[in-house]
């Protein structure tokens, strides 16, 4: 099991990956990439089983980074951790295709209840 973890911050890359240690995903792969445009081609180099990004970020923004997959017709599990977590972000967000969008804070619980049903 892999999971890419999509952020411009590398210290929130870092707290994305703990939690999902702490949540008992000890077991999966982590891959990062420091913008969309690099999570896109990550997805291809890498084929993760499940993408997390971060919904603000240079070069490519995450909403652009899940409609640059869909469009190529690349349907694996995308989700956002992200700061905002509006009413209209989350419509934007299942709208594109992703399951779903975790704001921050965020803890273990939250993951496990988010995760579980999309990595077992």
């Amino acid at each position: 099991m892999k999971v890419l973890i999509a952020d411009d911050s590398r210290v929130m890359r870092q707290i994305v990956t703990r939690t999902l240690r702490q949540a008992g995903y000890g077991h999966v792969t982590v891959v990062e990439a420091s913008n969309g445009a690099e999570g896109l081609a990550m997805c291809a180099d890498e084929q993760p089983d499940l993408v997390l990004s971060d919904w603000n970020m240079p070069e490519m923004t995450g909403i652009e980074f899940l409609r640059s997959l869909r469009s190529q017709g690349d349907a694996r599990p995308f989700g956002f951790v992200t700061s905002e977590g509006s009413p209209a972000m989350r419509d934007t967000a299942a709208e594109a295709g992703a399951l779903f969008l975790i704001a921050k804070p965020f803890n273990a619980d939250t993951f496990r209840d988010v995760l579980e049903p999309v990595l077992g």
